[in-house]
């Protein structure tokens, strides 16, 4: 999916380290820079990649995560790759038989957050395409990711792994994506006494037009009309319209 805006600011905020053991594809690796840069992370560490590095086929394929690519640091271990961090997670598909603790991507997100506000260094491992970590790798960490998929087909090709830790991430260090209960600032939310006001209006013109012709289910389809319209969580402004929508159907109902 396009969408990249070269007007807009790249600086990314400081997080964790992502690092890949053994990857067997240039490709793999430059479409996981892909996804590392989509999330504003920039840290690409290689434990021994299959082809070599530097690798004209990982750059090809990170579709312009450039820096990424040209930034990342090779190693010839595991342990060498996170010597220099505090906090180390590992992603795997599958529960093994060890004791870590297991977290969900969001869970991880929210720990690095409060982790990273110290002097401390985080980074998340990631596992060859084929077979995922070792133990002895998995033995480095403190804590265990697992993405919360269909149990029974839950095989994530490498970028996507990186996009699942990487976008939680994203989401909570990034202040310009838009909270869900954003309002716009001309409007606020409706306070009890303008719903009220509508939930009276809206009633009165059912009256009269009729939509309460058995008078014992009134009070049931009242609480539900009600209950419908508190559950949309209206602004005044939308509140207002709703009541010209009122006023205008009924005014065209009398003449």
């Amino acid at each position: 999916m396009a969408g990249t805006d070269s007007t807009k600011s790249q600086s990314p905020v400081a997080g964790p380290a992502i690092i890949l053991i053994e990857p067997q594809l240039g490709e793999n690796i430059g479409m996981a820079a892909r996804a590392m840069l989509n999330c504003s992370l920039t840290d690409l560490r290689l434990v021994r990649p299959r082809d070599g590095w530097p690798n004209e086929d990982a750059l090809k394929a990170s579709s312009g995560a450039d820096q990424v690519i040209e930034t990342a640091k090779l190693f010839d271990t595991t342990a060498d790759a996170v010597a220099d961090l505090q906090l180390v997670y590992a992603t795997t598909a599958r529960s093994r038989d060890m004791t870590n603790r297991i977290v969900t991507p969001t869970q991880a997100a929210l720990e690095i957050r409060d982790f990273l506000t110290g002097e401390g260094a985080c980074g998340v491992v990631f596992g060859p395409e084929a077979k995922g970590l070792k133990n002895d790798d998995l033995a480095l960490a403190d804590t265990l990711i697992m993405v919360p998929v269909n149990p029974a087909f839950s095989s994530l090709n490498l970028a996507q792994a990186v996009f699942s830790v990487g976008h939680e991430w994203f989401k909570i260090t990034d202040d310009s994506l838009p909270s869900e209960l954003a309002i716009p600032k001309e409007t606020r939310p409706a306070d009890k006494a303008e719903l009220l006001r509508l939930f009276e209006h809206l009633e009165d013109e059912l009256e009269r037009s009729g939509f309460f012709h058995v008078a014992e289910k009134r009070p049931v389809m009242s609480r539900q009309i009600r209950n419908m319209l508190q559950r949309a969580g209206l602004t005044e402004q939308e509140v207002r319209t709703l009541r010209g929508v009122v006023t205008s159907l009924s005014t065209r109902r009398k003449k």
